[in-house]
């Protein structure tokens, strides 16, 4: 694929940064030719070597560049992130060039409660560095609750603890493998973050009627979430991801 085929559709995006968090694990900034809009919690279509895939953006739209959280997906199953691993700092990826999806923050709810498993934290990140500064959600509250097999997945534990210093942020994280040797000092939550949902709404006090609850992240904790709400008088709002 080349932006000649498509003319008017896609731009290129440089590589400016990249940290490795894990070995599957690691954030990209993108620095795109042209200013890219987007709401909170959106997400940007990239491609390399003619393969394509969306990917929800962490950056607040007031930054100049686009920050990524990117999890390594190897072949048969995975064939862009293999080709984004190896990208170095000066590299280039196509970009299309407008955002798209309805994982949005919905105003009107007292409470929003954020779930998601590791990658799928990032448009929380997005919305928090957005709208926590915003007069309109300034009565809000925000209950982030992130999953992750291993520790070490968490890849905006620090920032959104410091967010968390704010009385009506609260942010919380357990583990799904607590009895192996790389979660060895883990001492928060642990079991699967669909399956502690529940007791850590009725933990936080809020009202269904006045929460909307998001999901981001692995299909079957999203589905799990969809159904343990369904009868209840909870908003839900979800946004799958699937395989590169």
């Amino acid at each position: 694929m080349t932006l000649n085929v498509v003319k008017g559709k896609f731009q290129w995006a440089k590589v400016t940064k990249k940290e490795q968090l894990t070995e599957d694990l690691w954030k990209m900034w993108l620095k795109p030719e042209n200013k890219f809009d987007y709401k909170p919690g959106q997400y940007c279509t990239i491609g390399s070597g003619g393969i394509e895939r969306a990917y929800s953006i962490a950056s607040s739209p007031e930054e100049e560049q686009i920050e990524l959280f990117i999890e390594l997906v190897p072949p048969p199953d995975g064939n862009l992130t293999p080709l984004l691993n190896d990208l170095q700092v000066g590299d280039t990826v196509t970009m299309r060039l407008r955002a798209k999806g309805i994982f949005v923050i919905k105003p009107g709810f007292k409470n929003h409660v954020m779930v998601g498993t590791v990658t799928g934290i990032a448009p929380y990140v997005s919305m928090l560095r957005k709208h926590l500064k915003e007069e309109e959600f300034s009565n809000c509250n925000f209950y982030v609750l992130e999953g992750a097999s291993y520790l070490d997945e968490f890849g905006y534990d620090e920032e959104l603890s410091k967010f968390a210093n704010n009385d009506n942020v609260v942010f919380e994280t357990s583990i799904s493998r607590p009895g192996e040797e790389r979660n060895s000092t883990w001492s928060g939550f642990e079991g699967r973050v669909n399956n502690i949902l529940e007791e850590r709404l009725k933990e936080w006090g809020v009202n269904p009627k006045d929460t909307i609850v998001y999901a981001c992240g692995h299909p079957g904790m999203i589905e799990d979430v969809n159904e343990r709400l369904e009868d209840s008088e909870y908003t839900f709002l979800e946004e799958r991801f699937w395989k590169d």
